[in-house]
C-alpha cells in the first residue's frame, strides 16, 4: 500500500517523504509556509520556505530566521517529494502548496480567495488527487456581493461622515484586510490616517512594490482637527481602547465577512459592519474544489462538519483535520 503523500500529526500536515511540515504549530525542522498571518507562520522552526512575495511580511514578524524562498510555479525537490507554490488570492504572497510524491498530488491550500482584489495575486486552481480545503465561511449563507459595490458603500460612509464633521475609524487586520481597504478608498474624499501597526506593514508592502495611496501614520501628537475629512485604518483592537479619544467624535466600522451575521456585528458594537472577506465565500469553497478535479477533499477550519457533510453528500472522499488555524476569527484581531 502506498504511503500518504500528506498526513496529519500534533505538530501539523507533514509529509513523510519530504521530512517537512506545511504551516506546522509545533517546531519543526524544515516548515514550508502558506502565508504570513500568524496562525500559519509562527517561530521557532529550524528551516522556512515560503514565496519570495511573502517572505519580506514573514521577516518583518518573525525576525531573523532562515527562510528560503521560491517562486510562484518553480518546482523544487524535497527529499523524495517535489513541491510547488501557487496563488491562493488571500494576501499578498499567499499560496497553496502542490506535494507530488510518485505520480500521487496533494494540495494544501492554506487560506484562499477565488475573487481577484487588484492587490494580490489571483488565485490560480491546481489539479490533484487531494485537496486539503479551508471553510472559515463554508456556509451557504455567505456569499459575497461584487468588491466594487462594498467599495462604493465604504467611500460613502466616509463622504457622510465628512459632511457631518465625525472621523471615520475603520477596523481591520494590519495584514492583507487593511491593504485591500487602502486599495478599496478613495484618496480624492480626504487624508488616510493609519494605526502604526497597519503602517508598519505598509511599509513592508511598498518596499517589495506593492502601489498603495499615501497615509499618514497616527503618532501621539495626531489630532483630527490636524486632518480635516481623515478617514483612520485601525486594527480591531484599537476600535475600542484609549487610543481613539485623540479623533474627538468618531463612526465606528468594521470590515469582515463575519459583517453578513447580525448578531456578530451586534456583539461588535459598531456602527457600521463592511462585508469584506479574503477567504472564499460558499460559491468559492465549491468552486475551488471542483476546479482540482480532486477524489479526496480534507476540510479543515471553520464549518468542517457542515461542509465536509455536503461534499460527501456530492460524491466526494470527504474528511475533516483538526487544525490549530484560526482562519478569519469572528472575534478577535484575524478578522
Amino acid at each position: 500500500m502506498r504511503a500518504p503523500v500528506l498526513t496529519f500529526t500534533p505538530n501539523g500536515i507533514y509529509c513523510p517523504a519530504g521530512d517537512f511540515h506545511i504551516d506546522p504549530w509545533g517546531r519543526v525542522d524544515r516548515a514550508l509556509i502558506t502565508h504570513g498571518h500568524s496562525d500559519h507562520a509562527r517561530a521557532g522552526h529550524a528551516r522556512y520556505l515560503a514565496t519570495a512575495a511573502a517572505a519580506p511580511v514573514i521577516r518583518h514578524r518573525l525576525g531573523a530566521i532562515e527562510l528560503d524562498t521560491i517562486a510562484y510555479g518553480e518546482r523544487r525537490r524535497i527529499g523524495d517529494a517535489t513541491v510547488s507554490f501557487h496563488p491562493a488570492g488571500h494576501v499578498p504572497g499567499s499560496a497553496q502548496i502542490r506535494v507530488e510524491v510518485g505520480g500521487e498530488v496533494c494540495v494544501a491550500s492554506g487560506d484562499y480567495k477565488t475573487e481577484p482584489d487588484g492587490l494580490c495575486e489571483p488565485f490560480e486552481p491546481v489539479r490533484c488527487h487531494s485537496f486539503i480545503t479551508e471553510s472559515t465561511f463554508g456556509l451557504p449563507v455567505f456569499r459575497w456581493r461584487p468588491q466594487a459595490e462594498v467599495a462604493a458603500e465604504l467611500n460613502q460612509w466616509w463622504r457622510d461622515c465628512a459632511q457631518a464633521g465625525v472621523t471615520p475609524l475603520l477596523g481591520a487586520y494590519s495584514f492583507g484586510k487593511a491593504q485591500r481597504l487602502l486599495a478599496m478608498l478613495d484618496p480624492a474624499i480626504g487624508p488616510i490616517l493609519t494605526h502604526g501597526a497597519v503602517e508598519n506593514t505598509n511599509a513592508v508592502l511598498r518596499a517589495q512594490g506593492l502601489r498603495l495611496p499615501e497615509t499618514v501614520q497616527v503618532t501621539p501628537e495626531t489630532r483630527a482637527t490636524d486632518h480635516p475629512g481623515a478617514l483612520v485604518l485601525a486594527p480591531p483592537s484599537a476600535l475600542g481602547s484609549t487610543w481613539v479619544r485623540r479623533f474627538g467624535a468618531v463612526s465606528t466600522g468594521f470590515a469582515s465577512g463575519w459583517m453578513q451575521l447580525r448578531g456578530i456585528r451586534r456583539r461588535r458594537s459598531v456602527d457600521r459592519g463592511f462585508v469584506v472577506s479574503d477567504h472564499a465565500d460558499w460559491d468559492g469553497l465549491n468552486a475551488a474544489i471542483a476546479a482540482t478535479g480532486a477524489e479526496n477533499v480534507f476540510v479543515t477550519h471553520g464549518y468542517t462538519e457542515i461542509f465536509s457533510r455536503w461534499l460527501t453528500e456530492r460524491g466526494l472522499n470527504a474528511g475533516i483535520v483538526k487544525t490549530e488555524f484560526r482562519g478569519e476569527a469572528a472575534e478577535d484581531d484575524a478578522a
